[in-house]
Formats: C-alpha cells, sequence, structure tokens
C-alpha cells in the first residue's frame, strides 16, 4: 500500500496497532539510497497469543504501507536523529497521537543494515524497516474509518484509512495485473 490507500485489521484480532516507522531503502551493497516513511500494522492479541505466531501478526493484506516517494540519501542528514509524529483520526478527531525520534531507537539505522547484511545476501536490495518507537496502550485499538497519519521530518507524510475486512483489500490481486485498479481504493483525509 502506498498513501491515500487502505490499510486493513485482520478479521480474527481485536487488538490492532499502527506502528510508524523509517524505512531504509538499499542497494545491493547494503548502502542507504533513499528513505520512506512507513506503517507496519500489527495484530498484537495475535501476536500476544505466542510469539511464534508473529508472522500471522504481521503478513496479512494491507499489513504495511509506505510513502509514494522515496527521498534521496542525500537529502537526509542525519536519519539517527529524525522526528517522528503519528495521530490516529475518529470521526474527525483525534483519538491517539504520539512522537518520538529516530534517537530514541537501540540501534542507529546504519546498525540495522550492517546486522542485515551480515548473512544474508540481497542482490536486488532491500527496503528495511527500523522498528517503531511509539506503540499505543492496549486499551487503544484501530477501527474501521480511522485515518492513520505518519510524519517523518525531512521524508514525508503517510495518510491511510483503515478497514475492517480482508474482503475490502480484494482488488489488490486485480492490481497486480492492472496497476491503475489502486486509483478507485484511494480515501479521503480529515480536514
Amino acid at each position: 500500500m502506498t498513501d491515500g490507500e487502505p490499510i486493513a485489521v485482520r478479521d480474527d484480532s481485536e487488538l490492532n496497532v499502527p506502528e510508524p516507522e523509517l524505512a531504509l531503502v538499499l542497494n545491493r551493497h547494503g548502502e542507504t539510497v533513499g528513505y520512506l516513511v512507513a506503517d507496519d500494522v500489527s495484530s498484537r492479541s495475535i501476536e500476544g497469543e505466542n510469539p511464534l505466531y508473529l508472522p500471522q501478526a504481521k503478513i496479512y493484506a494491507g499489513s504495511a504501507a509506505v510513502s509514494s516517494a522515496i527521498v534521496p540519501a542525500w537529502e537526509i542528514d542525519a536519519p539517527d536523529a529524525l522526528d517522528i509524529t503519528m495521530a490516529v483520526w475518529r470521526d474527525g478527531e483525534a483519538a491517539y497521537r504520539a512522537s518520538t525520534s529516530t534517537a530514541a531507537f537501540h540501534r542507529t539505522p546504519q546498525g540495522l543494515v550492517d546486522h542485515l547484511w551480515r548473512s544474508q545476501p540481497f542482490p536486488d536490495g532491500a527496503v528495511l524497516s527500523t522498528g517503531t518507537g511509539i506503540v499505543p496502550a492496549l486499551d487503544f485499538t484501530l477501527h474501521a474509518g480511522d485515518m492513520v497519519e505518519i510524519s517523518i521530518e525531512g521524508v514525508g507524510t503517510l495518510r491511510n484509512p483503515v478497514r475492517a475486512h480482508q474482503a475490502d483489500l480484494d482488488w489488490l490481486v486485480e492490481a497486480i495485473n492492472h496497476p491503475l485498479t489502486r486509483r478507485a481504493h484511494r480515501g479521503g483525509f480529515p480536514e
């Protein structure tokens, strides 16, 4: 998914949260060539049942979105000191707001790249999400109709409406062969 396209929560999860992340666009040599804003949606109730269920909690239709434009690496002076903000809009009001900085992360973006490249080649390069510094409390969950807005200083803003049924994303299969199908599924934003 990209800016304006819907993200989804799993039908079988009662607790679902957005996770704002800086994403690094890496070439085949592990060099950062650009940056994106990412949302790595998580089904916390599935993940909480058993750590082995992490793939099911993280990988499903609509579970991730990235901004539509790559910001070249040379435009970001300090990727390890970028402000990140997130708001979840519900019925025209902020249901959740939080902020952090990549400076608060345990590992630097380059440290994550070094770790990823230790034992695995990526001949086509990779997009690496840094992980989140914003995790809503257990009393918050995404609802159908919410709008998630994530901004990262110098990188951009990503906005995605939330859908609550996987069937609402069946059009993704058609979009593989007909990319313009995506336009019909981009949502509006709150004023």
